[in-house]
């Protein structure tokens, strides 16, 4: 789906591409997930409404997120193959390009505030290991233990696709193993862009795998010339085709719009069997959520209080920033 037109602020975040299997999805888990991307964009319009900025908007929305155990982030984080969480996340600002990421963290619960940490008290973009827990205790981030972030859904899964590879058998495709990561990106009435991304990474991964979503042009990026973007998928193939930047690229070389530019990169991710999606917002407002997988969790927030929600290529549930989805 594209907003076509112009927006004097907006809000768009997704919940990663790994959506449940919809044969699964009971009404309840429905309005679980609905009601989780409408809490995060009510947060981030919140920001935006009272003239906040676009970085502020797209933290508070990915905070939301993070602290929804239904998805991989924060407290919804998914376990390595040695059982235990290891949290990515970054952040980014249009107006000069500052950034900050963190990878393999455990310890804060918002790794998208330790992510911000780095871009504003520290000379460096990417933060890991003992670093970056060291620089989220100085700055005061509330830090959890592993029961804080503990859930047996993600638990379960862990065990499940242990299992499943002790068996031989061959990959079943599974999505929702693969892409679970949130994200928000956002124009403020001032016209400065920002992207957000948060993740657990892979159901099973390997202990210090490193996705997309702190990587600057890969899963995260925002620059005022031309767009934000926020990604979810199989994070290899995002990295190596420079994803975010890619967009920005076309946007900026070739005198793309966003719909075209942002659709063609994901449709080509997919044809080289890359799944997933994104997120993304141009210097105008327009909105894009293009994804080539079964589902996204996604929604967007307009400056007249009108929020859109949708899981997989249903029409999109409609409500108020107020009255909910």
């Amino acid at each position: 789906m594209t907003v076509s037109a112009p927006q004097s602020f907006v809000l768009a975040i997704h919940g990663g591409a790994g959506t449940i299997n919809p044969d699964l999805l009971t009404p309840a888990l429905t309005e679980a997930y609905h009601a989780g991307l409408h809490r995060a964009l009510a947060a981030g319009h919140a920001v935006l409404a009272s003239g906040g900025t676009a970085l502020d908007a797209v933290t508070q929305a990915v905070m939301a997120l993070e602290d929804e155990p239904l998805f991989n982030a924060g407290r919804g984080a998914v376990y390595t193959a040695a059982g235990v969480q290891e949290m990515d996340a970054a952040v980014m600002d249009g107006r000069d390009r500052s950034a900050g990421a963190v990878a393999g963290l455990f310890g804060p619960r918002n790794p998208v505030l330790a992510a911000r940490a780095v871009m504003e008290h520290t000379d460096h973009v990417l933060l890991i290991g003992d670093g970056a827990l060291d620089l989220c205790r100085r700055q005061g981030l509330v830090m959890e233990d592993p029961a804080y972030f503990f859930t047996q859904a993600r638990w379960d899964a862990l065990q499940a696709e242990l299992e499943h590879r002790r068996s031989g058998a061959a990959d079943d495709g599974d999505e929702q193993r693969r892409h679970g990561t949130v994200g928000a990106v956002a124009r403020d009435q001032h016209g400065t862009l920002a992207a957000a991304t948060s993740t657990g990474g892979m159901t099973a991964k390997a202990p210090g795998r490193v996705g997309d979503s702190p990587v600057i042009g890969a899963g995260t990026f925002a620059d005022n010339r031309t767009c934000a973007v926020s990604a979810t998928g199989h994070g290899e193939y995002f990295i190596r085709y420079s994803v975010a930047h890619e967009i920005d690229a076309r946007m900026r070389w070739a005198g793309q719009g966003l719909e075209q530019a942002a659709g063609d990169v994901v449709a080509e991710l997919g044809n080289i069997g890359g799944s997933g999606g994104l997120v993304a917002v141009d210097r105008d407002g327009r909105v894009s959520l293009p994804f080539n997988s079964t589902g996204m969790y996604r929604g967007i927030a307009g400056a007249d209080g009108t929020v859109l929600t949708a899981i997989h290529r249903e029409a999109y549930r409609q409500g108020t920033v107020s009255g909910g989805a």
